[in-house]
């Protein structure tokens, strides 16, 4: 049984990682995915799943492509029932400038924030109003380990994530008060291996070497995969969770949970 048939979900950042692979995996469980990213690599994702996917650019710091995308999803006859706030920078990705409190630049950190918050708070917006007529839906936003504790070398990155975490509480309560059955939770994951990584783990026995010393602080002892991130997402946007509003899901192999505990080897 296809757990999320009949509904149409907007995803932003789908081009590559964990938004990628929530595209797919709402598909698989029957929804229609508006894929959503300001890379136009998005249209070969959207390729792929077929009939079942549209291909939209959207800059998610830019109101007024919020504002013209759900125009037209409103001109396709298509009710929003899910919105997945996905995009995100950790401000690593073109090069490798400082980005801890002291040296860091108002220019990257604005541009975070812009794009990690203000990018969530439009997403959170327009699916409210796109989802009031019918009073319901769920609005799944990614924050991120960093978002529930200090990151010394990414202050703008964990900065932002924690402002979404609060602000995806907000947006519950305020629902909630409007009477509206619109559920907004969110996803907090922890060294997933995607794309978003490689600035950080380099490459060739340099990656290795970082990538070992890594997963040996993760109680796992592995990076997570995308998929499973997905998988949570599917259970946040199906009609399985309606009580759960407001709530913070953690996806890091135990990192949060305390020590370490290792398997111990023979």
């Amino acid at each position: 049984m296809q757990r999320l048939k009949g509904k149409t979900a907007l995803i932003t950042g789908a081009a590559s990682g964990i938004g990628e692979a929530i595209a797919h995996a709402f598909v698989r469980e029957g929804a229609f995915v508006y894929v959503t990213d300001i890379n136009s690599s998005g249209q070969a994702v959207a390729d792929i799943l077929g009939d079942m996917a549209l291909f939209d650019v959207l800059d998610v710091s830019k109101e007024s492509h919020w504002q013209q995308l759900i125009a037209k999803i409103a001109q396709h006859k298509r009710t929003l029932d899910i919105v997945v706030n996905n995009a995100g920078v950790t401000g690593l990705e073109t090069n490798r400038t400082q980005q801890n409190p002291e040296q860091a630049c108002l220019k990257s950190w604005r541009r975070v924030h812009r794009i990690n918050l203000d990018g969530v708070f439009l997403g959170c917006k327009y699916a409210i109003r796109a989802m009031r007529p019918n009073k319901c839906g769920a609005i799944i936003n990614m924050s991120s380990r960093s978002g529930l504790v200090g990151v010394p070398d990414a202050a703008a990155y964990a900065s932002s994530k924690a402002a979404v975490r609060n602000h995806t509480k907000t947006v519950a309560l305020y629902c909630a008060s409007q009477g509206l059955n619109i559920r907004c939770n969110s996803i907090h994951p922890a060294a997933i291996m995607t794309p978003i990584w490689d600035p950080m783990l380099g490459v060739g026995s340099t990656r290795d070497e970082r990538i070992k010393a890594m997963t040996a602080a993760i109680p796992l002892g592995r990076f997570g995969e995308a998929q499973e991130i997905a998988a949570v997402a599917v259970l946040l946007g199906s009609d399985e969770v309606t009580f759960m509003t407001g709530a913070e899901l953690n996806i890091d192999g135990g990192i949060l949970a305390g020590s370490s505990a290792q398997p111990a080897i023979e």
